[in-house]
């Protein structure tokens, strides 16, 4: 005992059991806590006064009874006091040692001083169980052989040891001192003893990876006769651990803390540490666990790969992510939120997905430690939109053209402009076509279509181009001569429609569509034929002259003559040349004749160039004759004055719209 007394500091002195200053984790009371210069859990206490009474002393003035106080001898008024930590711990079988001083007035000099320890109640008529008692040595049957007393009374110590420690001794222990006669004082302040079967680990305030962690696992370590042993349990998979101890004091209770300190990773989360005590020569064993409760950044485990799906399907996008504490996770397109909610998984359905759902997609997971993302591609493939052209274009011959066809297809399409089935441009995998005519004619007029496609599908719109141009007299213009007919054909190609009128400069003569008795004319696109036939005996001084204008100019162009009769010559020789003159004059003779007969039959002198008189409402306009047939001079059209047709002869002009290229050939019969 004196040898334990002398390692934590106490020693003999004068006979008595003394304290050495400033050493020993029960050192001087007085010089190590100076009066009145308390430490948090330290209290002082006022005696109970008289000899068997429960009276009690006061306590040092001017302080609040719940604030402890250490009241040096004679000193602040209340002489009685003691001191003792208010709460002490020991493991269950062990030992504890309980530090206690206890003062009284000088002027009481005792011979001897004597104390009592009682357990649960400072009051003596209560009869509390008596834990030691230094005059007789007779104690309660739960102390028995359990308390012993290491400090000296004389010396004003009352410090107790209790031993063989059970869970029915935990509680409060108050000391009463006897210096004799009525000077007996009971304590009201006490000591709470707790008894506990496994050490406290203390975890930092958080454990966030990056940042080294320090646990701790803190034994009681009041036992004079046992030492304990602390180490750790499964934190070999920590990263850059170190194990420290030390010895700590705390109103005179003393701990011995273990600290283990290590890098926290993601990994250790819910790892479960162990801080586990033993008592050398003994089976004593105490444990505790605690489970890692590891803070980090978010990280995202899963998320969709960037996909590609066809328009109208249905799509779902999953993001899991891992954190602690749980994330905020959230789906985004571009900068518009479409769904948040803390979880560890978020997933964002697309119903029915159109080209307006593609784009990027970016699931974000985000703590108050940190935020991280991850984005994916969303690619919808459908067939082209409808093209989108230009407006119908008119535009006039030799000016420029641009033609834009633009459409919306994924992938990108293959767009052709066609006209009449044949290709006039395209691209392949581009989104529009620009198609430049630099001088546009009007060969370039006509519908276009500009078609897209790709493997979903092809759409097409069309357009026109519009060409204006000053007229184009044809090749198939020209004049034919037949017997006595001749018939004159005018084809013109222009936009807009143009008017044709046909001249005979010879006669000074000019007949147009206007005059619809004479003219007979049909469109056809942007070819305007029109028809003249002139009826009698073929001048060899005739020529016609086919004129077509517009507003965008005027084209004359004098008709070429085409001799039926020729043709029949060529056909039958020198013989049948002969022939045919022979049966031509006799032809004409007859009908020479049979005019002249007729002529003198009828009341009118001009005959109808076709049908019978009850045909026709009106004759038709006599172009020649003799001067008793006309109101006014005739007009010849060919030979000379002397070389004039009888008056028998007549030509006729008519025009018909929309009729048949055939009732040409009715007016010369």
């Amino acid at each position: 005992m004196d040898g334990w007394l002398e390692r934590e500091g106490w020693t003999k002195r004068d006979g008595q059991t003394g304290n050495k200053a400033g050493t020993g984790r029960f050192g001087s009371w007085a010089e190590k806590r100076q009066w009145g210069n308390q430490r948090e859990g330290e209290q002082t206490v006022a005696g109970e006064v008289g000899g068997k009474g429960d009276g009690r002393a006061g306590s040092c003035p001017h302080r609040p009874a719940p604030v402890a106080l250490v009241c040096p001898p004679g000193t602040l008024g209340g002489p009685w006091s003691a001191w003792m930590p208010q709460t002490i711990m020991a493991f269950e079988g062990t030992c504890v040692a309980i530090p206690c001083r206890f003062d009284y007035p000088d002027e009481l000099r005792p011979s001897a001083v004597h104390g009592i320890w009682y357990f649960n109640s400072p009051y003596p008529r209560n009869y509390p169980p008596v834990v030691y008692k230094s005059r007789t040595g007779i104690v309660h049957e739960s102390f028995q052989g359990r308390t012993r007393l290491l400090g000296d009374l004389q010396a004003r110590n009352c410090t107790l040891q209790l031993s063989r420690l059970s869970p029915e001794l935990a509680g409060k222990y108050f000391f009463r001192g006897d210096l004799g006669g009525y000077n007996q004082y009971t304590y009201s302040e006490h000591s709470n003893l707790e008894i506990v079967d496994k050490p406290t680990i203390v975890p930092p305030a958080a454990v966030v990876v990056g940042t080294e962690a320090e646990l701790r696992c803190v034994v009681p370590d009041n036992c004079p006769t046992m030492k304990p042993v602390v180490s750790w349990l499964n934190h070999e998979v920590l990263e850059d651990q170190t194990v420290f101890g030390q010895l700590e004091e705390e109103s005179s209770t003393w701990s011995q803390v273990s600290l283990l300190k290590f890098q926290p990773l993601r990994e250790n989360d819910r790892h479960e540490l162990g801080c586990q005590v033993t008592y050398p020569n003994t089976t004593f064993l105490f444990e505790a666990f605690a489970t890692l409760d590891v803070k980090y950044v978010p990280r995202i485990l899963q998320v969709n790969s960037s996909v590609e799906i066809t328009e109208g399907s249905h799509v779902v996008l999953v993001c899991v992510a891992d954190s602690n504490p749980m994330a905020l996770l959230a789906w985004f397109k571009e900068e518009a939120v479409l769904r948040e909610e803390p979880s560890t998984n978020l997933t964002l359905e697309l119903d029915n997905v159109t080209h307006a759902h593609d784009g990027i997609y970016t699931c974000v997971a985000e703590n108050v430690y940190g935020r991280v993302n991850r984005s994916l591609a969303l690619t919808v493939m459908y067939a082209p939109r409808k093209p989108s052209v230009n407006t119908s274009v008119v535009a006039m011959e030799g000016e420029s053209v641009t033609i834009l066809c633009t459409t919306e297809s994924n992938p990108e399409p293959i767009i052709t402009i066609f006209r009449e089935k044949q290709i006039v441009a395209t691209v392949v995998y581009e989104s529009e076509l620009l198609l430049e005519i630099p001088a546009v004619t009007h060969e370039d007029d006509g519908e276009y279509w500009c078609v897209a496609e790709n493997q979903y599908g092809q759409r097409g719109s069309a357009f026109n181009l519009t060409v204006e141009f000053a007229p184009i007299i044809l090749l198939e213009s020209k004049c034919t001569a037949a017997r006595d007919t001749v018939q004159c054909v005018c084809a013109v190609l222009a936009n807009p429609e143009p008017v044709i009128s046909f001249e005979l400069p010879t006669r000074n003569v000019t007949v147009n569509e206007t005059d619809q008795e004479f003219v007979y004319s049909q469109k056809t696109g942007y070819t305007v034929t029109s028809i003249l036939t002139l009826r009698g005996e073929l001048d060899s001084q005739l020529f016609v002259v086919c004129s077509a204008r517009n507003l965008y100019g005027t084209k004359n162009q004098q008709l070429q003559f085409h001799h039926s009769n020729n043709l029949m010559w060529a056909k039958v020789g020198p013989v049948g040349a002969v022939v045919a003159f022979v049966i031509l004059i006799a032809a004409v003779c007859y009908v020479s004749q049979t005019r002249k007969k007729s002529l003198n039959d009828r009341e009118s002198p001009l005959p109808l160039l076709r049908g019978s008189p009850s045909d026709r409402e009106s004759p038709p306009l006599p172009l020649w004759g003799s001067p008793s047939d006309r109101e006014s001079p005739p007009l010849p059209l060919w030979g000379s004055p002397s070389d004039r047709i009888p008056p028998s002869s007549t030509v006729e002009v008519t025009q018909r719209r929309r009729i048949p290229p055939p009732l040409a050939a009715g007016v010369a019969q």
